[in-house]
């Protein structure tokens, strides 16, 4: 339900995620066995959208339990570092990377809020900044986000973020065909419900999240005032998981709503580029 904004929500999610840190790393959603083998983890229109990373550094703000930010490492990343305000996360993610047989110096884990990222990661600036896949929903003030993530774009680096689209926390929550709720609402989402989108059954504790939906219109203006340069907006319609049962799973393991159904995004992507010094 939407309601003013909770003095402890920052606690309440970080208890939220540290729960679930190992119903993650062990279901069938991650897939870890699989992904230790080699199985490709970053969507298709991201690896398009950011191209080639060989010899780059990287920055990977809100990074979880790391499979995205080590699959750069992969894809040739000179450097990844990966930020979350979860301990049990950070903790997984480099268990993660040394299995992967990555040292400290290609691929580092911390924990601290994305705010304090400028002092807490180990450069002051990086080629790539990337974030997303549902994390802005975590944060109150995409303004103060922005400017934070900004200001680590190195100069001719830039942002990239990939991002679920905020249409869909307008939809009902069961099949995902009707408008219920205000697109530009600035209240907190306060919700209860247990379990976690990588399994929906999960016996789970602390099930009091805060969250808030932005506008894309307030996410690329944040990004354009920090100083960065938009260089592209694009709108998917795929989800990466069952959000709506009327939502179909694709070959590719992406969801889409059924063919002949009229078509809304889903997730969105923004590329942000800050200008070389002359």
């Amino acid at each position: 339900m939407h309601a003013s904004t909770p003095a402890d929500w920052h606690e309440a999610n970080r208890a939220h995620w540290d729960e679930r840190v190992p119903i993650h790393a062990t279901s069938d959603f991650y897939d870890l066995e699989s992904f230790r083998a080699g199985k490709e983890a970053l969507r298709d229109f991201e690896l398009a959208e950011v191209g080639d990373v060989t010899g780059k550094s990287l920055l990977h703000l809100q990074c979880h339990i790391g499979v995205d930010t080590l699959s750069w490492a992969r894809h040739g990343a000179a450097q990844v570092v990966g930020l979350d305000f979860s301990e049990p996360a950070v903790e997984t993610a480099r268990a993660l990377a040394r299995e992967l047989g990555f040292g400290q110096d290609r691929a580092a884990f911390v924990a601290a809020d994305v705010h304090d990222a400028a002092e807490a990661v180990p450069d002051s600036s990086y080629d790539i900044v990337y974030t997303g896949i549902g994390a802005l929903n975590w944060l109150p003030d995409t303004r103060r986000w922005a400017e934070t993530a900004a200001s680590l774009v190195a100069p001719g680096g830039f942002l990239y973020l990939a991002e679920f689209h905020p249409i869909t926390d307008c939809l009902d929550d069961s099949t995902g065909t009707k408008i219920e709720h205000d697109y530009f609402s600035r209240d907190a989402w306060v919700d209860e419900t247990p379990g976690t989108y990588a399994d929906f059954d999960a016996p789970t504790v602390h099930n009091r999240s805060v969250e808030w939906q932005h506008p894309i219109g307030e996410v690329v203006s944040a990004l354009a005032a920090a100083g960065l340069r938009i260089e592209f907006l694009h709108e998917h319609d795929i989800s990466l998981f069952a959000r709506f049962s009327d939502l179909e799973r694709q070959g590719d393991g992406s969801y889409r709503f059924p063919a002949g159904r009229p078509r809304i995004p889903l997730m969105y992507s923004i590329k942000a580029s800050r200008a070389a010094d002359s």
